[in-house]
This record gives C-alpha cells, structure tokens and sequence, in this order.
C-alpha cells in the first residue's frame, strides 16, 4: 500500500469533479435562466421551447457527480499515491471542464434565448 495520506488526494479529486461541475452547472442554469425570465416577458409562449438550456447545465453536474461516485467506489485501504494522484487529475479534470462548459451554456443559452424571443426561426427542432 501506500502511505496514510493517500487517500486524501483520491477524495479531493471526487470533491473537484463534484464542486466545480455544480459551480458550472449553477452557473449555467442562472444565467440561462434570466435569459428565459427576460424573454418571457414579452414572448411567454416559448417559455417550454426555452428550457433546453437550463438541462443542458444541469446535466453537467450529473457528470461530475458520476465521476465523483467513480473515485469513491474505487478507495481502499492501502491505496497507491499513484493511483490516489490520478483519482485527483481525473477529478480535476472533470470539475474544471464542467466548470468551463457551465459557463459556456450560460453565455450561449442567455444569448439564444434572447435571440429567440427576438426571431423565432432561430429555435430549430
């Protein structure tokens, strides 16, 4: 095995891919939200046609949360620093991309909603 402190770089990888998904998801489902509260006001039937990118953001958390599950199911006793340090990059990896993809569905899905409102064509589906 490895040493005693192993494991906290295994958790703290689980803890990044969980919070940083969650800080992108939120942010993603506010900024797409005032978007949606925004344009509802003057086009309140395409409130429903609106949503798609408020679970766009929200499954970004879901992402995070799996890997998170992931490097927890995989702890043991005596785990490797190897194998902890890569539980971290996976981890961080996740949280951060999850963290930039929140983001950018925000911006996207505020600016969409808007340009929606304004030319409905612009919704394909």
């Amino acid at each position: 095995g490895g040493p005693e402190y192993a494991s906290f770089f295994a958790v703290m990888g689980a803890s990044a891919a969980m919070v940083f998904s969650a800080l992108g998801a939120a942010y993603g489902t506010a900024k797409s939200g005032t978007g949606i509260a925004a344009m509802s006001v003057m086009r309140p039937e395409l409130i429903m046609k609106s949503i798609i990118p408020v679970v766009m953001a929200g499954i970004i958390a879901i992402y995070g949360l799996v890997v998170a599950v992931l490097i927890a199911n995989s702890l043991s006793e005596g785990i490797s620093l190897y194998r902890s340090f890569l539980q971290l990059g996976a981890g961080l990896s996740v949280g951060l991309s999850g963290l930039a993809a929140g983001f950018a569905i925000g911006i996207v899905g505020d600016a969409g909603v808007r340009g929606t409102a304004q030319q409905p064509r612009l919704f394909v589906g």
